[in-house]
């Protein structure tokens, strides 16, 4: 309901007569990424360094609307959408080169709701991947070669909204998942179900359900962990204007304080607000910069709409930052 909602909100802050969506033509598989940077203001983001932003483009008709992001080993991202396509490709500065985009394990003609991929995430040591799907609550688990090896639809996720999650979710170092939903079915609640798994949910865990408790009008929509056992947490709001915008935030939490039932306590690591480049953020990566640190990147959901961008957002967190939130040394 609430991804409705802000569809509307698009369309509402569009002047009358415009089309939402741009015009389709032939199919156009062309494997061609184009970036065109942003200039980088100078903002208070806490420990996080601001090092690059870029506008992502491409006549591929399989581009756009990604919502969950993964690094990968040979310094690629691998990007996920809602329509259950995929785009690997070298963010700039990376090591490797090329780009791919297609269906990600998917043939495409299955029925939307069973493509809307909302979260990823990676086992660096197996390469293999896990995906929730929204549409129908399902998480499903492909080999490094992008093939589906199994699925499931845990029963603990049976009642969650059917459009609003698993819409964050994250393999842990040591095996477990946090999986959250976006929201409630309760429009005004920023409280949202979350579980956490003691192994891979695919292979039938028993999961703890706590509560994720986001800043009044955020959602939470990805979740990383960070080299020192912490988890980061991307937040979303929508920004009512015409037309409407996105904000952000990344808050801080310890998966060793989840406690079953109650709220899991965030800490405010940095507003993503203007001047800082801004859309609809919903995907977020973590590698090591090399040098103790680590790079975050962020990328946006256009929605396929002519008035929203995908954006690449490169934040740097030294290994020697002083402000608040500071890496620590890993447990």
């Amino acid at each position: 309901m609430r991804k409705v909602v802000l569809l509307l909100a698009v369309i509402l802050g569009l002047a009358p007569g415009t089309w939402l969506w741009s015009p389709r033509s032939l199919p156009d598989k062309r494997q061609i990424l184009s970036f065109r940077a942003l200039p980088i203001p100078d903002v208070d983001l806490g420990p996080l360094e601001p090092a690059g932003a870029w506008v992502l483009d491409s006549p591929n008709d399989d581009f756009g609307s990604y919502s969950a992001l993964v690094a990968l080993r040979d310094g690629t991202l691998l990007a996920a959408s809602d329509k259950g396509t995929m785009m690997r490709f070298s963010p700039p500065g990376a090591r490797a080169e090329g780009v791919r985009i297609g269906y990600f394990g998917q043939d495409g003609n299955r029925p939307k709701w069973q493509l809307d991929i909302e979260s990823m995430t990676r086992d660096p040591a197996s390469g293999r991947l896990w995906q929730g799907f929204e549409g129908d609550n399902r998480i499903e688990r492909f080999d490094p070669r992008s093939r589906v090896r199994a699925t499931v639809q845990p029963e603990a996720m049976r009642n969650w909204p059917s459009n609003e999650g698993p819409e964050a979710m994250v393999r842990l170092a040591d095996g477990r998942f946090i999986v959250i939903a976006e929201g409630t079915r309760r429009w005004l609640d920023d409280e949202a179900p979350a579980l956490l798994f003691p192994h891979d949910p695919v292979a039938r865990a028993e999961p703890v359900a706590f509560r994720f408790v986001a800043p009044a009008g955020y959602r939470p929509v990805d979740i990383v962990q960070l080299p020192d056992g912490r988890a980061l947490i991307l937040l979303r709001k929508v920004v009512w204007g015409i037309p409407p915008g996105f904000a952000g935030k990344l808050v801080l939490a310890d998966p060793a304080t989840i406690r079953p039932g109650e709220a899991w306590r965030t800490e405010l690591l940095a507003d993503l607000v203007a001047p800082l480049p801004s859309d609809n953020f919903e995907g977020l990566a973590v590698e090591s910069d090399g040098r103790g640190g680590i790079a975050l990147w962020l990328i946006s959901d256009d929605n396929d709409s002519i008035v929203q961008r995908t954006l690449l957002l490169r934040l740097d967190w030294p290994a020697n930052a002083k402000a608040r939130g500071n890496l620590r040394a890993p447990r």
